[in-house]
């Protein structure tokens, strides 16, 4: 990757005022010093308020104290996508030091500016660098110094990382603004999509007016149910729905060959309103336990576990998968004698979240509901004769409604594609017009590195062919949409 007039390769060692420094692990304490978390690295920069109290003194957390200009990164994480985030110290409102999940980085004033490193840590060619040098243990993906000092970074003169900076943020604010407004748009279509698709939307009981009966009880705790017309009527699902649970896998049979291996939906298969059957398991099931759970065209499927606001979510099945069962995390419900439509009786299940929750159980990690306490949900049924009308309404409305959020989404993607496209411009030297060069970032550099050998810190020089063809990779290319981008 060749560089403009008057930049240069630099290793992020040659760059540092100071030597990284990994956070020290310390326990909570009540009334201890502040210690940031995790998740006080935002991309905005080091949330002070996300902190809690470690039991370590004043005197202990110095060396590890935030000052203004840092620069923390996050040492591991789940994803090798987040490892190695970092976030720049902006202000102090406090004074609060930082764990061992963190590493601090203080750059040179004389070589690098806060905020050109802050925005080409984001850059495709710093992302790269670190992904591709993390390394996982039990999941976790983890960086460490020798990774970070070998990152490669082009380096402007100081004026033209200023001027850098200040044109990236200029687009990288109004592109957040548009992010923003398109997320919240997103966020509405979603609640919106939850409310039109309410079955008893447009039958409303006049306050006062006459009502269908709630149903018997029958153990569960319904909360308060809505008013129905009084055409139409409360019904449990056990009482116009088959309802069984799925088939539990069993490793030993999954080992032999004579036994018939079928397509079988877990709990991610079944989301909300639709099924994700881009990823099908198998299992080996005998043929009869096979056929007695074989799903048929207008089954609704319901979770039976997971996070506490998955339970009882689903979708029907429309045969796109022949001979498909379900696991014992999936309960199925058949309609006895076509009481009730199946989507009906979907979107009603969908849209009762709360009941799911009172009526479910929790563990320390899970939640999850019995097979009898779901057969006692008590679902609103309309007379056979409007069924088809509500049907039709709400696939209308939901139709529209998800052309609109398609494009919101694609808006998002966009966004995301400019974004890359901008830092991919801003560190080649692309965004803006080249400034006249008055002291190359080579001669800078070479102060700083007179700097550090004079007070004993000698970082070890990268030879310009290493520098510039092998240790810095060439930034990911960007999608074509960047000939589109408004610079």
């Amino acid at each position: 990757m060749e560089l403009p007039a008057g930049w240069v390769w630099a290793r992020l060692e040659e760059l540092l005022s100071e030597p990284l420094v990994n956070g020290r692990s310390v326990k909570t304490m009540e009334g201890g010093f502040p210690v940031l978390r995790l998740t006080a690295l935002k991309s905005e920069g080091v949330d002070f308020s996300e902190h809690k109290a470690g039991a370590w003194t004043a005197e202990q957390a110095a060396p590890f104290l935030a000052a203004r200009g840092d620069f923390l990164l996050s040492r591991g994480n789940g994803s090798r996508r987040l490892v190695g985030r970092g976030a720049l110290v902006h202000h102090t409102p406090l004074a609060a030091a930082f764990p061992d999940t963190m590493i601090r980085v203080r750059a040179h004033p004389d070589a690098i500016t806060p905020g050109y490193l802050k925005h080409i840590w984001d850059s495709p060619l710093v992302r790269n660098q670190i992904e591709n040098s993390a390394r996982t243990t039990a999941g976790i993906y983890k960086i460490n110094q020798g990774v970070l000092h070998n990152i490669g970074l082009p380096l402007p003169p100081l004026a033209e990382q200023h001027h850098i900076v200040e044109a990236l943020e200029d687009h990288l604010s109004r592109l957040d603004t548009a992010e923003r407004l398109t997320s919240r748009a997103v966020a509405r279509a979603r609640r919106l999509g939850e409310a039109i698709s309410s079955i008893t939307l447009g039958h409303d009981v006049p306050v006062g007016g006459p009502s269908a009966p709630p149903p018997a009880s029958a153990g569960a705790d319904d909360g308060l149910l809505p008013d129905i017309p009084p055409s139409w009527s409360w019904k449990r699902l056990g009482d116009i729905a088959d309802v069984v649970g799925g088939v539990t896998k069993d490793k030993q049979k999954q080992s032999d060959p004579t036994i018939p291996e079928v397509p079988y939906l877990r709990v991610a298969n079944v989301q909300r309103g639709w099924l994700d059957l881009s990823e099908v398991s198998a299992i080996r099931v005998p043929r009869t336990k096979a056929l007695h759970l074989a799903l048929r065209y207008g089954d609704v499927l319901l979770n039976e576990g997971g996070d506490r606001d998955k339970l009882g979510r689903g979708w029907i099945w429309e045969d796109q998968v022949p001979g498909a069962i379900h696991q014992n995390h999936v309960f199925r419900a058949r309609v006895r004698q076509d009481v009730i439509h199946p989507k009906l009786l979907s979107w009603y299940a969908n849209g009762a979240a709360r009941w799911f929750e009172v009526n479910g159980n929790q563990s320390v990690n899970l939640a999850s509901i019995s097979l009898s306490k779901i057969r006692q949900l008590p679902v609103p049924v309309p007379p056979r004769d409007i069924q088809g009308v509500i049907v039709e309404r709400i696939e209308r409305q939901l139709s529209i409604l998800g052309t609109a959020a398609a494009l919101s989404q694609q808006a998002l993607a966009k966004a995301k594609t400019l974004r890359r496209a901008l830092l991919d411009r801003a560190f080649t030297g692309r965004l803006v017009p080249p400034m006249p060069v008055d002291e190359p970032a080579s001669v800078l550099l070479e102060r700083v590195r007179a700097e550090h050998e004079a007070s004993g810190r000698k970082a070890k020089r990268t030879s310009r062919r290493t520098s510039a063809d092998t240790e810095a990779p060439r930034p990911a290319s960007p999608d074509t949409v960047q000939q589109e981008l408004p610079l």
